[in-house]
């Protein structure tokens, strides 16, 4: 029971405020384009035992996965996890999602008292690894995939300490890049440290602390009461992954859903055991998608926290795909695989709550990875980005053209930007019309994107999905149209697997056409 309903409210938006202002300041100062721009990045608070309890408005992949990236520095590091030393890991086994999301977390302490913690993810451009970008096409071991890092201490006294980080700076095409944006990471998290100590100074770290429980509490009992309306209602559903991109295909996620008194049990059994392709998903990012789905489907209001989630029952065998052992190759996992695992919990909560489910959006983030050798400096580059396509339609409202949907909330890369930045070129970015599922609510239609090389040999990967299979309409809705991947020289237009690295001189046009969102009900006259 809240005591102070006033005091509760003004508190709960200062730690949200803090966690904007966190956000805010990791863009501001990162070098990337890829975190400067387009935002593939995320900033959060905890409460001493690594729950959250306030997130800017972010990544939703990265969000709900970051608690455990937090409990595996407590459990990893522990009592060296001292005021002004700041923690780093990515490893998909630890906590992690994939290689490049590298993940930054600091202690806030009280005097010699422990209360809280803040943290950030990062989507770092390159981490080494078999290809630029650390997103091969094709990949059947993490250790292929760049460098790991288990959690580690690399700030103390709050300043960085480049021999606790050097396996990654001599793995890293640009080294001068990842220590800019490793830097724009520790700004934010002491933007975040110095702001929750000026609200504690406020209000008193007694009050502060009472309120992480309070919001948990309160975001739990909210959570419940949504779900109780569908009490005893159940339903399973079964979709399917083009392919892990090493010859398997049409790798099934079959979930089952049953809602309780104020709770939930998803279930995954049926889904394939681990695969060889790098479609492996982290089991941090595939708690991630499921949560994700029922904050949005019934958190309308609720400030977003791990009291959201803690209603939520989730069985994911060991040795699926989605829960997958070391040393299975992962980096699609979280682009890719989290976009699937949306699709299929969707598609089971259509039948238990039908007006308020939408039909699939495109289904992917389609990454695309450029390096090479730029000419204007001589030094490597590494260029990565995800791109929109169209949202699926629901009730009362047509699916939302050429943007990024679910598990990816980033913006795109603009054109003047990239421009400056790469030896890359433009050449088109347009609406892909009439991709969209047809219905009586419309799915959004996809992007098409051209980008010439203006560089010799540069290494191309493409992680994508839905080029075979299309996003479902629901209700009677139609399917929205596949995507596709291509190369275009000598006035040739060669077809590109839907996962592949390719290396390609210099005037070669990347083509990149994504899919359309699924339409909802029949369409009318």
């Amino acid at each position: 029971m809240i005591e102070d309903p006033v005091s509760f409210e003004v508190l709960k938006n200062a730690l949200v405020s803090v966690s904007r202002e966190m956000s805010v300041a990791l863009r501001k100062t990162a070098f990337s384009p890829n975190i400067k721009e387009r935002r593939d990045c995320s900033c959060a608070l905890f409460d001493a035992d690594g729950k959250l309890v306030a997130q800017s408005k972010d990544i939703p992949v990265h969000l709900g996965a970051m608690p455990l990236s937090v409990k595996a520095c407590i459990e990893e590091i522990g009592d060296n996890l001292v005021d002004g030393t700041m923690a780093l890991l990515n490893d998909p086994f630890s906590g992690g999602s994939h290689l490049p999301d590298l993940t930054l977390v600091a202690p806030v302490y009280d005097d010699e008292d422990l209360v809280a913690f803040v943290a950030n993810r990062a989507h770092h451009s390159d981490v080494g690894g078999e290809s630029p970008g650390s997103m091969p096409g094709l990949s059947v071991s993490i250790e292929e995939e760049g460098v790991r890092i288990t959690p580690r201490l690399v700030v103390q006294t709050g300043k960085l300490d480049t021999e606790s980080i050097s396996d990654l700076l001599s793995a890293t095409r640009t080294p001068e890049e990842r220590l800019g944006d490793l830097s724009a990471q520790i700004a934010a998290n002491t933007v975040g440290i110095d702001r929750l100590q000026s609200v504690a100074i406020e209000n008193g770290w007694d009050s502060l602390t009472r309120t992480f429980k309070d919001l948990l509490d309160y975001s739990e009992e909210m959570m419940g009461g949504r779900l109780s309306k569908y009490r005893g209602l159940e339903s399973e559903f079964i979709d399917h992954m083009d392919s892990d991109g090493a010859g398997t295909w049409n790798v099934p996620i079959s979930v089952s859903i049953k809602i309780g008194n104020r709770k939930a049990t998803i279930d995954f059994a049926g889904t394939a055991e681990q695969v060889r392709g790098n479609v492996n998903c982290p089991i941090a990012s595939t708690l991630s998608s499921v949560y994700y789905v029922f904050v949005v489907l019934f958190g309308h209001d609720i400030p977003t926290n791990e009291g959201c989630w803690s209603i939520l029952n989730v069985d994911i065998p060991e040795g699926t795909f989605l829960n997958p052992n070391y040393p299975a190759a992962v980096s699609a996992g979280n682009v890719e695989t989290t976009q699937r695992i949306v699709d299929a919990i969707l598609g089971s909560m259509a039948s238990i709550a039908p007006d308020i489910v939408p039909a699939a959006s495109q289904g992917t983030m389609n990454n695309v990875a450029i390096g090479g050798i730029d000419p204007r400096s001589q030094k490597p580059f590494s260029f990565y980005e995800t791109i929109g396509g169209g949202a699926g339609a629901m009730s009362g409202t047509h699916g939302e053209s050429g943007i990024h949907s679910h598990m990816t909330n980033t913006l795109n890369t603009p054109i003047e930007s990239l421009e400056i930045s790469y030896p890359l070129r433009v050449w088109r970015y347009a609406i892909r019309r009439d991709t969209g599922g047809e219905g009586r609510w419309r799915g959004g239609d996809g992007i098409i994107r051209e980008i010439e090389l203006v560089s010799d040999e540069c290494t191309v990967s493409i992680q994508s999905e839905r080029r075979h299979g299309r996003p479902w309409g629901l209700h009677g809705g139609d399917s929205g149209v596949s995507g596709s991947n291509s190369i275009v020289y000598d006035n040739q237009i060669h077809e590109l697997q839907a996962k592949s690295t390719v290396t390609a001189p210099e005037g070669a046009i990347i083509r990149i056409e994504t899919p359309g969102g699924g339409g909802w009900g029949k369409p009318v006259d």
